[in-house]
């Protein structure tokens, strides 16, 4: 455990950023399904609707740090492939 105050403080912050990330990289997993689903049922407007708010959550996602950069790239590279191939 920590026993100076500057190690108090890390733990702090610690605590609070590990939140803030998981809160993050969890609606981003859920944005992912919501164009996975919509890709499944077959609806191409409810699909694009769903990947642009994606890509708007993992850009954000990279730009904090939570994902790398190639990874996100990867997973709006495959979602946009997904809801192109429904559409023609």
């Amino acid at each position: 455990m920590a026993n100076h105050a500057s190690a108090k403080k890390r733990v702090r912050q610690t605590v609070k950023r590990t939140a803030r990330n998981r809160q993050i990289s969890t609606y981003v997993r859920t944005c992912v399904k919501r164009v996975r689903a919509a890709v499944e049922a077959g609806d191409a407007s409810a699909a694009k609707k769903a990947l642009i708010e994606a890509e708007s959550r993992i850009d954000g996602a990279v730009s904090k740090g939570i994902f790398h950069r190639k990874t996100g790239s990867r997973y709006i590279s495959r979602l946009t492939h997904q809801v192109n191939a429904l559409q023609g």
